[in-house]
């Protein structure tokens, strides 16, 4: 991986065809060891968030011993990387094999359950082993999210405290965990989840070893900033100590997008400039999927590809490099005026997710990745470098 600079070295440099990762070491190593110094738990990074090993790399580095892992592709990804570290399956819904080899081959003794039948598979898949750790997931509300996930998982309260009851006759470790929805906005409802949850355990009658507050954690884009992340912290702590668990029990998060979040820009190529719209080579079916399909703003710069000055402003309507019609922004975006074919666009703070969504399709889909030494998006752990002008929610150069 080349180091350069910045992102405009790398224009000057490369002309690049590709879209271009860009990567940010050091936004990694500054959110790993926020969580790390200043969450009062152990942070878990949900692998599916970005698997990127030079991501995987920094993170480890920097102290993240712990994985929420969805799958075996992951699983296998982190054990491979990183021998001896702990990994949690917590994914609600597992095929039977998956649980086998990951108890097994893999030496997973946590996973998560939001059904007695899912329950009973992962007692089944494992021989009835003593020596798990059994976290049942708890249905809870996700007003303040970005992005809502109540719908598809956790169970319900009456549900819980049945799951609970048999979970504790064969857990080593018993554990409760929710989530409170992507890009959560509010403090507060760690507060309002993790009362209803301790309500629960109440009513099931066992004991608890561990609280997992899931993630949801948020990061900085383009539009309104969330609280700060000790005002999270500081919640999450005063809630827990309310909590009806064990005197000694253990706090755990999921961190994924605030980890990793700012640390990589994407750099995308303008091929064509027609009629007041862009066609750029990546889109909704690449790492711009939540720009699209989620409308969510981020923070772009443009850079001129011969070096001219870019001046003036416009809207553009901006197409992505598939034969899909609907492979189109859902708004115009107002960028400097006169952009042309050899331009570049590029979309900071995309290293959550961006990389993880892309597809394949219609032969796209391949990147180049370096690594980069500025700082010019907005950052949720301190200042930051201020290489670019901001205009709303558009920064140019």
């Amino acid at each position: 991986m080349h180091t350069y600079a910045t992102p405009i070295h790398v224009v000057r440099a490369e002309q690049p065809d590709l879209p271009v990762w860009c990567f940010r070491p050091d936004r990694v190593t500054t959110a790993a060891r926020w969580f790390r110094d200043t969450f009062p738990g152990e942070p878990f990074y949900a692998v599916k968030a970005n698997p990127g090993v030079h991501v995987l790399d920094a993170l480890w580095a920097a102290g993240v011993r712990s994985f929420d892992v969805a799958s075996e592709a992951e699983i296998e990804l982190i054990h491979n990387r990183f021998p001896g570290a702990r990994m949690a399956f917590l994914h609600p819904v597992k095929n039977r094999r998956s649980i086998t080899r990951a108890y097994k081959e893999f030496g997973v003794r946590i996973f998560v359950t939001d059904t007695m039948a899912e329950l009973n598979k992962i007692l089944e898949a494992t021989d009835f082993a003593r020596d798990l750790t059994i976290i049942v997931r708890i249905a809870v509300s996700c007003d303040g999210a970005t992005l809502p996930l109540a719908g598809k998982f956790g169970a319900s309260a009456d549900d819980a405290a049945d799951i609970l009851r048999e979970a504790r006759r064969h857990a080593d470790e018993l554990g409760v965990s929710f989530h409170v929805g992507s890009q959560a906005m509010k403090p507060t409802a760690w507060a309002t989840a993790m009362a209803d949850v301790s309500r629960i355990i109440i009513t099931a009658g066992v004991t608890v070893d561990i609280v997992d507050v899931g993630g949801g954690f948020p990061a900085i884009y383009a539009d309104d900033a969330p609280p700060s992340l000790e005002a999270y912290a500081d919640m999450v702590e005063a809630s827990f100590e309310e909590m009806f668990v064990l005197e000694n029990a253990e706090l755990w998060c999921e961190p994924g997008r605030a980890l990793v979040a700012e640390s990589e820009s994407l750099l995308c190529r303008v091929e064509l400039s027609k009629d007041g719209a862009l066609y750029i080579n990546d889109g909704s079916y690449g790492a711009l999927y939540d720009a699209v399909h989620e409308r969510w703003k981020f923070p772009m710069r443009a850079i001129s590809g011969n070096g001219r000055k870019l001046r003036g402003m416009q809207e553009y309507t901006i197409y992505g490099p598939t034969c899909d019609s609907t492979d189109k922004f859902p708004e115009k975006i107002l960028l400097p005026a006169g952009l042309v074919e050899g331009d570049y666009i590029e979309f900071g703070n995309l290293g959550a997710y961006g990389r993880a969504m892309a597809s394949r399709f219609n032969g796209y889909g391949e990147y180049e990745l370096v690594e980069v030494q500025d700082a010019p998006w907005p950052s949720l752990y301190g200042a930051v470098g201020a290489e670019v002008v901001s205009i709303g929610s558009i920064a140019t150069l």
